[in-house]
């Protein structure tokens, strides 16, 4: 008995680790919306399951194993949502924050390159608004869940002086 709870720690333990290492690795390769998946990272998030599988429950593929893996998993990323609704500091980076893609009818290519989001992404991102040129953009903003918001040039107000402005952009404009 002291042996099976042994290796249940133990998957317990790999299955927390790997669960971790996998949230700060995919936060650190992008943030594609779900719906922005190419075909290339559908491929790896499925060889993440299979490659990460068997060192998550230790070489053991009994039931128990599987349910505590599968236990720990649930408990862990309810732990942490737990976390990140009460810290900012942890909320900002599982979940990161969101990022000025166009500014003022303006590509902000700093920010497209750390967002992995092409140009051609963004482009889609306009038609899907019925926009068709840059110029009719004020803003385009990457939420930190992947979507991208466009603020047309007409709907957006003018900044005011009294303003809080934020890489170049009204903190208003950033609420949306």
């Amino acid at each position: 008995m002291p042996e099976l709870v042994q290796s249940l720690t133990r998957v317990a333990l790999h299955t927390v680790a790997i669960y971790l290492f996998l949230i700060v690795g995919l936060r650190f390769v992008g943030r594609r919306q779900l719906g922005q998946l190419t075909i290339i990272d559908l491929v790896v998030i499925i060889l993440l399951g299979s490659a990460v599988e068997t060192a998550m429950v230790a070489g053991n593929t009994t039931l128990p194993a599987g349910i505590v893996s599968a236990g720990t998993l649930l408990l862990t990323n309810r732990l942490l949502a737990v976390l990140a609704y009460r810290s900012k500091r942890i909320r900002h980076f599982v979940a990161g924050q969101k990022m000025l893609l166009v500014n003022n009818g303006h590509i902000v290519e700093e920010n497209l390159r750390r967002s992995g989001i092409t140009v051609d992404d963004l482009a889609i991102a306009f038609r899907a608004r019925g926009h068709c040129d840059i110029s009719e953009i004020r803003y385009a903003i990457m939420e930190a869940d992947g979507t991208i918001n466009v603020i047309p040039r007409e709907s957006a107000p003018e900044p005011l002086q009294s303003d809080t402005v934020i890489g170049g952009v009204p903190e208003a404009a950033l609420a949306v």
